[in-house]
């Protein structure tokens, strides 16, 4: 007999509005706030923003300077939406909101084929509902884009040819294509990686000619050569050395630095400059945990369900006409049977191609260089597995009888997440008491202690910099997450053992919806740590009448103060200047030719060594000879190089603001044209 579905799944309308909502609370809503952040976020929105002014859509360039480490998809998108709706951070992250909005999508429609309109909704909501999704999407990075073309092809692969769809094929090179434009070549090789042992594993290598291999890979090539080639030869190979670092010798041109340096030596850790982490094997393993929460918690349920259906699953894998028979019951006609074992073969299918993906994926970035969010393109396959076996469980009776294994041990993963939560909401109680007398501080970086784990390369590092002072100036946001983890999982675990598991899932995820809320409350506070764009507004209101009257420095990489050069439109000719900004560094030390100690390359070195690259450059003995001469001169400066900026220009320094650990710098007073 067919079962009742509960009365939210019973209409799209219903499933949509309640996701749409989602959406709307937790990704679209934080499109607004807080501005650009310094690092990877702003410049590549000044690489966008220079297409979208200059019309240059082939070679991206950062401050004047060539800078081709990613390929130009996600600079065209942002580009695109500058064009629209003006210089701004919603312009800049819609397309990665957007990409998220496609990966619900995509997880209801292939979720509800694969395992019912249950995993279909399950896999929209956890997609929206992942902290790692959500954490990885406040910069402007390009995995949740890659994410989703990646995703649409494989889906489109299977359902192609599944459905014996050629179009649907040719969609696929077509999408594979655009990932391969979205962060390289680790597109077609995840792609062929799963696609490859999944034809293998299924039989379906027989079936070689229906995958029009040699014409689908045209339209691959036709969607993802031509920005290749083209940048290839606009950014050719001039031989040009950079200074007397051996480790790189003489600059290639674009094939060598895009395809060699920013693939396979950076795959090996020997790329230059040497910029990246290698997290403890312990720390990215358990970190996958941690971004896929809440929904890794229910991993154990998938395991148990797995391992004991193993053998029913290589049987639906193969599945043909010849074994419908076996699906037939008094209450099923023949029709009903065929479609319930062509669904079990797509689902096995799926759950095959989906655990390759993922598992090549985590593996891959396992062994090479990589940074927290590098296994993005794992999320979704890892998040469809999990959530179709929940739902799949959920709909089984049998599988939910109190006695049975898998009902205690789900029963089992709410009582550990209620615990936990009840353990997080203790914490941040006590941040809140601890700092109860503290006033309140708007700039968030004056409190924490800067303990540079990771050097911050890793883009979670400032999460330890936490302190209980800090809770002053997040109060509000702490307070909503500790009231959300002490009543959330509670509740989630209470209707879970009140046999109403729709509702508990449901509840676990809006639980975590609004804890993501809270959280970006917690970025905005963040902002004047993370981001220097008071300091661009600042000298935008200086300069309101005469914006051409001076001219903008910063201390160090250019990373430090790339916000300030976008807010401040330096994305285009005047570009700022960098006083050390070819390399990056850990200390100044004043006994080393230069004051700067442990000098390393940074990402810039490549473009700015071109003949006709902007000479944008300085060292301490420039900045000390244009120190006061000419136009105004604004200088960012990280706090990191404070003293030592301090003793290069002493008392020609004046002060014009501060936020957190970097102070912005004029040569002359305010008063002064």
């Amino acid at each position: 007999m067919r079962q009742q579905q509960p009365a939210l799944l019973a209409s799209r309308v219903r499933v949509w509005t309640l996701l749409v909502l989602i959406f709307l609370a937790v990704h679209f809503a934080a499109l607004f706030s807080p501005g650009l952040l310094d690092d990877a976020d702003a410049a590549h929105a000044e690489a966008a923003a220079h297409m979208a002014v200059t019309g240059n859509w082939v070679t991206p360039y950062i401050d004047g300077i060539r800078y081709l480490e990613k390929p130009a998809m996600y600079y065209w998108l942002a580009a695109i939406d500058y064009h629209l709706f003006g210089f701004n951070v919603f312009a800049t992250h819609l397309p990665l909101a957007l990409a998220v909005l496609g990966l619900a999508i995509l997880g209801w429609l292939w979720g509800r084929r694969a395992y019912g309109t249950r995993g279909g909704f399950y896999a929209a909501l956890a997609v929206l509902t992942t902290v790692g999704v959500f954490l990885f999407t406040r910069f402007y990075i390009p995995d949740s884009i890659l994410t989703f073309f990646l995703t649409l092809s494989l889906f489109l692969f299977l359902t192609g040819l599944e459905d014996r769809k050629p179009l649907r094929l040719y969609l696929c090179y077509a999408s594979l294509g655009c990932a391969l434009l979205s962060k390289g070549l680790i597109a077609p090789v995840f792609f062929t990686a799963a696609v490859v042992p999944y034809l293998i594993l299924t039989g379906e290598w027989k079936r070689w000619r229906e995958l029009r291999l040699f014409t689908g890979f045209l339209v691959f090539l036709a969607v993802g050569a031509p920005w290749h080639i083209l940048c290839g030869l606009a950014n050719p190979d001039q031989g040009h050395p950079i200074g007397n670092i051996p480790s790189f010798g003489n600059v290639h041109g674009f094939f060598y630095f895009y395809f060699i340096n920013e693939h396979f030596l950076r795959f090996l850790g020997t790329r230059y400059p040497h910029d990246y982490n290698k997290q403890p094997w312990w720390v990215f393993w358990l970190g996958q945990i941690v971004w896929l929460f809440p929904w890794s918690l229910f991993v154990p349920v998938v395991l148990r369900r797995a391992w004991r259906n193993r053998h029913l699953f290589w049987s639906d894998l193969r599945y043909n006409s010849n074994n419908t028979l076996r699906f037939l019951d008094p209450h099923m006609t023949a029709l009903e049977a065929s479609s319930t074992a062509s669904r079990l073969r797509f689902r096995a299918r799926t759950g095959l191609l989906l655990g390759l993906n993922a598992a090549f994926i985590l593996i891959f970035f396992s062994i090479s260089t990589n940074q927290e969010y590098y296994t993005w393109p794992a999320y979704f396959s890892l998040l469809m597995l999990t959530t179709g076996a929940l739902s799949s469980v959920e709909e089984n009776p049998e599988a939910l009888d109190p006695d049975s294994g898998t009902s205690r041990l789900l029963n089992g993963v709410h009582a550990v997440v209620a615990v936990l939560g009840l353990l997080i909401a203790a914490a941040l109680a006590y941040g809140l008491w601890a700092s109860r007398h503290l006033p309140y501080v708007p700039d968030i970086g004056a409190l924490l202690a800067h303990r540079a784990v990771g050097d911050y390369s890793l883009s979670m590092s400032h999460f330890f910099d936490l302190t209980t002072a800090s809770f002053a100036a997040l109060r509000f946001p702490a307070i909503l997450a500790a009231l959300t983890f002490l009543v959330g999982p509670p509740v989630a675990w209470w209707l879970r053992k009140q046999g109403h598991h729709l509702e508990s899932t449901v509840s676990l995820g809006l639980t975590t919806a609004l804890f993501l809320v809270a959280a970006h409350i917690g970025v905005v506070r963040f902002a004047p740590m993370l981001s220097s764009k008071p300091f661009a507004e600042t000298i935008n209101a200086i300069s309101h009448d005469n914006p051409n009257s001076y001219q903008l420095l910063c201390y160090g990489d250019q990373t430090d103060c790339s916000s300030v050069i976008f807010y401040t439109h330096h994305f285009v000719a005047p570009y700022a200047y960098l006083v050390h900004g070819k390399y990056w560094y850990f200390e100044p030390d004043p006994k080393h030719n230069g004051g700067i100690d442990n000098l390393f390359g940074s990402t810039m070195i490549w473009g700015s060594d071109y003949p006709d690259a902007r000479r944008l450059f300085l060292s301490d003995t420039n900045l000390v000879a244009l120190w006061g001469h000419g136009k105004r001169k604004f200088l960012v400066v990280p706090g990191d190089y404070q003293h030592h900026i301090q003793k290069l220009l002493g008392g020609k320094l004046i002060e014009v603001q501060e936020i957190s650990d970097k102070t912005l710098y004029t040569d002359r007073p305010l008063s002064q044209p």
